[in-house]
C-alpha cells in the first residue's frame, strides 16, 4: 500500500484559559478571521481532528480548538496530548485569563455558575479552577490578560496577534442600485450620483451599462464626477481605517442612481480602484440591479 503523499497542513491553534476569560470571543474572532474553528473538543479528540485536516489536503489550513474545563476530568488530560502532537507538527497555545475579581464580575452579569463552583462560591470555582490550569498555562506560547479589555478590544487584540500579514483586516463592498427598486437593505452608507447626467437620455449610450468603457468616459467627464472621486476616497480612508482598529470587518457601500445601470455602475468601478490602494482593505463589487429591465 503506497502511503498519500502530505499536503500542507497549516496552522493548528489550541484556545484554552480561565473561564469568563473571553474564549468565545477570541474563537469569534478568529473565525472573522477565516480559521476553522472547533469549539470544547475533549483533548483525547486532537488526534482524529489533525488526522483530518491532513487529509483535506489544505482545505482547512487554519484549525483552532476550543479546550477547556466543560470537557470535565477529560481536559486535563491536555497537556500530555500536545506533548505527542506537538512531536508530529507545529502547535501553538493560547492562554486566556484575567483577574478573580474581573472574573466574578463577569460571571454576575450573566448569572451563571462557574463550572467548577459545585456547591462553593463563585470565587470558590475560579480559585479551583486556576490551580488546576497552573500547568496548562505555563505552557502557553501566548498569554492574554483579558482583565482590561471589553470583547472589542479582546477581538481586536486576537487579529492583531493572527491576521496573516499583507492579509486583509476589512473588506468593503460596493454595491451600485437604482433609487426606484429601493434602498438596500443592508447599506451601513449611501451615496447618490444623480447629481451627475443621466446617459440614459443618450440614445448612443442607453444600451451600453457604465461596465462599458463608452459610458465610464462619459461619467468621468461630467463636471464634478473626478471631484466627488477624489474628495469621497479622502473621506472614507479614516473610515475604513477606524473599522480596522476597531475589528468591524466588513461593510458596505451603496451607490445609486435612478436605475442603477449606468453611473452607479461606472462610479463603483471608479472607487473600487482607489479604495483597494487603502491598507488592511480588500474590496468587492455588485452591481443589485445591472440586470434589471
Amino acid at each position: 500500500m503506497v502511503e498519500a503523499t502530505r499536503h500542507d497542513i497549516g496552522e493548528v491553534l489550541i484556545v484554552t484559559g480561565m473561564s469568563g476569560a473571553g474564549r468565545s470571543t477570541a474563537a469569534n474572532a478568529l473565525e472573522d478571521l477565516d480559521w476553522y474553528v472547533v469549539d470544547n473538543l475533549p483533548p483525547q479528540m486532537l488526534k482524529p481532528l489533525l488526522d483530518l485536516t491532513e487529509l483535506a489536503a489544505g482545505v482547512l489550513p487554519r484549525v483552532a480548538v476550543v479546550v477547556d474545563v466543560r470537557g470535565r476530568d477529560l481536559f486535563f488530560d491536555l497537556p500530555d496530548a500536545m506533548r505527542a502532537l506537538r512531536d508530529r507538527r507545529p502547535i501553538r497555545l493560547m492562554f486566556l485569563d484575567a483577574s478573580d475579581e474581573v472574573l466574578v464580575r463577569r460571571f454576575e452579569a450573566v448569572r451563571r455558575p462557574h463550572p467548577l463552583q459545585g456547591d462553593g462560591t463563585l470565587l470558590n470555582g475560579i480559585r479551583r479552577e486556576r490551580a488546576r490550569l497552573a500547568a496548562v498555562r505555563e505552557s502557553a506560547d501566548v498569554i492574554i490578560d483579558t482583565s482590561a479589555f471589553n470583547i472589542h478590544q479582546l477581538a481586536t487584540k486576537i487579529a492583531d496577534l493572527f491576521t496573516e500579514e499583507g492579509a486583509a483586516r476589512h473588506t468593503v463592498t460596493l454595491q451600485s442600485f437604482g433609487f426606484k427598486y429601493g434602498l438596500p437593505a443592508d447599506a451601513d452608507m449611501v451615496v447618490d450620483m444623480r447629481f451627475l447626467p443621466n446617459p440614459f437620455w443618450d440614445e448612443r449610450l442607453r444600451p451600453f451599462t457604465g461596465e462599458d468603457a463608452e459610458v465610464r468616459d462619459y461619467v468621468l467627464a461630467q463636471e464634478g464626477a473626478k471631484e466627488f472621486l477624489d474628495a469621497y476616497s479622502a473621506a472614507l480612508r479614516p473610515v475604513l481605517e477606524g473599522y480596522q482598529r476597531e475589528n468591524k470587518s466588513h461593510s458596505v457601500i451603496a451607490v445609486g442612481c435612478t436605475g442603477g445601470k449606468h453611473r452607479s455602475v461606472a462610479m463603483v468601478r471608479e472607487l473600487a480602484g482607489r479604495l483597494g490602494a487603502v491598507p488592511g482593505v480588500a474590496v468587492r463589487m455588485t452591481h443589485r440591479d445591472l440586470g434589471r429591465e
